[in-house]
């Protein structure tokens, strides 16, 4: 049961964050009751709890006027008394004290124009407000916070206030017909034909009127150069470097030339013997 009752609680949230803009820090405004009931079921720290219960950083705030119903209250409520002097007041701007439930109704107002919660444990003012006001509505149940459900008038206003900003106002309406008037204008030049159902001219669209082609056209793929980040740099050569490399190859041409001139001089000459004497026996006189 606890899952579910804050996962009820969150959807609470979510739906005035979403429809009313209610943003962290959440603002929590509590009233002599309220810090009361804190109090005497020792749900301590406050502002821990309250948080648990939102789902997010809070800061709890309360006015002068529910300080001085606290002092009338007598011995019984010291230690409310002194806890509610512990929170930021919030400005009533009442110069004598007013009732808690009077007070407070003044500084929500029917918009809650600065996103305030309340907590409150009297259950005629919650229902009161549900009625007529947008604020949500934070109670203890013993030792349990809970946060009443959004009521329908609630939900009423803020389908309402969607539906306005769905919708074009007079204004608007009037600035969208001075510019489609203007581009109409500017149209006419090109050619235009009545349309009968509107009563208003209709530009003619002719062919390639954008720039577009009709027929895709593909690119050819080229032979492109070498990639010129791979290719090495080309060495500079000094003169010195130059003339060292011409004294190389002619030191070389001249030793090549030095061996063919020793092997042709090394190279010895065949003689060829006649075989007429020894062709038949010698013959004695």
């Amino acid at each position: 049961m606890r899952v579910k009752r804050q996962k009820k609680n969150r959807r609470t949230v979510r739906f005035f964050t979403v429809c009313y803009g209610f943003r962290q820090p959440y603002k929590v405004l509590c009233d002599g009751t309220f810090v009361h009931h804190l109090v005497s079921n020792e749900i301590t720290p406050a502002d821990t709890a309250i948080s648990e219960l939102l789902g997010g950083p809070v800061k709890l705030f309360t006015t002068r006027c529910v300080i001085a119903e606290l002092e009338k209250l007598g011995k019984d409520f010291a230690e409310s008394l002194e806890a509610a002097q512990m929170l930021s007041t919030a400005t009533c701007e009442h110069e004598e004290a007013k009732a808690a439930d009077e007070c407070l109704s003044e500084v929500i107002g029917m918009k809650n124009s600065e996103h305030f919660f309340l907590g409150t444990q009297d259950a005629e003012f919650r229902r009161k407000l549900q009625q007529e006001s947008i604020v949500p509505l934070v109670f203890g149940l013993r030792n349990i916070l809970l946060i009443d459900q959004p009521s329908d008038f609630q939900r009423q206003t803020a389908k309402d206030s969607e539906n306005k900003r769905l919708t074009m106002t007079d204004t608007e309406k009037k600035l969208l017909v001075k510019r489609t008037a203007k581009i109409i204008a500017s149209n006419r030049g090109e050619g235009t034909i009545e349309n009968e159902e509107w009563g208003m001219p209709r530009v003619v669209s002719t062919r390639n009127g954008l720039g577009v082609k009709d027929r895709p056209q593909f690119k050819r793929n080229r032979a492109k150069g070498p990639n010129p980040l791979s290719c090495m740099k080309k060495k500079k050569e000094n003169n010195s470097e130059k003339l060292q490399s011409k004294s190389k190859a002619d030191s070389n041409s001249g030793a090549q030339k030095e061996k063919k001139e020793g092997e042709s001089d090394t190279k010895k000459r065949s003689r060829k013997r006649s075989k007429k004497g020894k062709s038949g026996p010698e013959r004695s006189e």
